[in-house]
């Protein structure tokens, strides 16, 4: 990951992507893309039609990315859990990154598990950063303490 690219690259993703929470599948979809960025794992997003009926609500503040845009948050409901902006989506992303229009990423370490192919994936360090960690992706990652800098 440290050879991807900055600005970052949104690419496809050839792969079945689940997530859970609260016991429940909430997300089903072989149409995930996913963002790379230098110093970062991917970060994948969902198009928000594979999501179960009310999992995701609206929630509260919002973030910047200087490349994508302004970003909302969710709160992603399961079972009966709620696990307040656990999810972002980009609703007017910026030019080179349409590809994220009606699609969702979520943070790993606050569902269940997130799968990629069936392998459950390792949430980046730390409570900003969103992304996966799947056997194929070398650290050390942006996130851990110590790293805010890089």
């Amino acid at each position: 990951m440290w050879d991807y690219p900055r600005p970052p690259r949104v690419e496809p993703v050839p792969a079945r992507v689940t997530i859970r929470l609260g016991g429940e599948l909430i997300a089903d979809t072989r149409s995930a893309v996913r963002v790379l960025e230098t110093s970062h794992p991917p970060v994948y997003y969902l198009p928000l039609a594979d999501f179960v009926p009310g999992a995701l609500v609206a929630g509260s503040g919002s973030s910047f990315c200087e490349f994508k845009g302004a970003a909302r948050y969710l709160d992603v409901h399961g079972g009966d859990v709620v696990r307040p902006g656990a999810a972002w989506n980009y609703p007017e992303p910026w030019a080179g990154f349409t590809e994220l229009t009606d699609r969702v990423a979520v943070y790993a370490q606050q569902m269940d598990e997130c799968t990629v192919d069936g392998e459950v994936v390792t949430p980046q360090p730390g409570g900003f950063y969103g992304g996966w960690i799947t056997h194929d992706i070398v650290g050390p990652f942006k996130g851990a303490p110590g790293s805010m800098g890089w």
